[in-house]
């Protein structure tokens, strides 16, 4: 079993087999603020903190019998104890964690968590009503803005799907166009429905353009820097030359929206065709903005 998993037993262990789903998530933030590595990370929903990773491991435990969702909460069925077997540090924070919150209700936790990490409130629903004015205004001041016109591009190998969506946040990014000629991944959260559920979720503007992406069968033999310029060559020259009106459309989303992010999956700019769809853009006539690799 992922270790990660082992924490999310240990914490509903910890509040006596049972938490709402909110709190759940709630509650695990916190845990996560006082790991020496954090299993788990979150992105401002609509109700604040929230782990599309931790649901997803909720959902794929009960079909093993380890958890249930009954009605609004999550009931731990497994009766192995898992929380003596963590790693100490994991446990006492735990154990601090249901010292400090263990009396809270949901609304609560909510306030808590909003005053505590207001960033992470910039997208909630209830901030406002939970929220002092002066308190509220803190939340606003936390949300990333930014005037100025820039083309990013963007790869989520080696990230988790929070870490990737945060980084579109802090970035003020207003449109993601996902690039891939194939959208479907292995990771989790990367393919089409679920990365653009998860944008949506977050304000983020989701946009599919196949056109300009490269066909898998071609990627299946790169083994050395070498094989990837050649690839990326043949892409200019068969795609970029007869993909102008493709092309077009982000320059119109980049005018309109002025920051937009190109995503596909490589860490690395040059071992991904993104660098030069980026560049080709670069190149066009209008284009007088800045083009930033995140």
């Amino acid at each position: 079993m992922y270790y990660r998993r082992k924490i999310l037993l240990a914490l509903l262990e910890a509040f006596d087999n049972k938490l709402d789903k909110t709190s759940l998530q709630k509650l695990l933030m916190l845990v996560s603020k006082e790991q020496l590595k954090p299993d788990f990370h979150f992105v401002p929903y609509k109700f604040g903190c929230y782990s599309f990773q931790a649901t997803a491991d909720l959902q794929t435990m009960s079909k093993y019998n380890q958890v249930a969702l009954l009605c609004n909460d999550w009931i731990k069925t497994d009766t192995t104890a898992y929380l003596p077997g963590l790693k100490e540090h994991d446990r006492q924070a735990i154990r601090y964690i249901k010292q400090q919150y263990g009396n809270k209700s949901s609304d609560e936790l909510i306030r808590i968590t909003y005053l505590k990490y207001p960033h992470l409130a910039i997208n909630s629903v209830m901030a406002k009503d939970l929220l002092t004015p002066d308190q509220y205004q803190n939340v606003i001041e936390a949300r990333p803005q930014s005037n100025k016109t820039i083309l990013f591009t963007i790869g989520y190998e080696g990230v988790s799907l929070e870490e990737y969506i945060n980084k579109l946040i802090v970035n003020d990014v207003k449109i993601l166009c996902d690039v891939r000629k194939n959208s479907f991944s292995m990771k989790f959260g990367f393919s089409k429905s679920q990365l653009q559920a998860a944008c949506n979720g977050v304000g983020i503007e989701f946009v599919h353009i196949p056109q300009l992406g490269i066909d898998s069968d071609k990627r299946k033999t790169l083994n050395s820097q070498e094989d990837y310029d050649n690839l990326f060559s043949q892409y200019r020259l068969d795609v970029l030359t007869h993909t102008q009106v493709y092309q077009e459309r982000i320059m119109d989303l980049l005018t309109k929206h002025k920051r937009i992010a190109l995503t596909c999956f490589e860490a690395n700019i040059y071992q991904c065709h993104r660098s030069h769809l980026a560049n080709a853009l670069v190149k066009h006539p209008s284009f007088e903005f800045e083009l930033k690799h995140l």
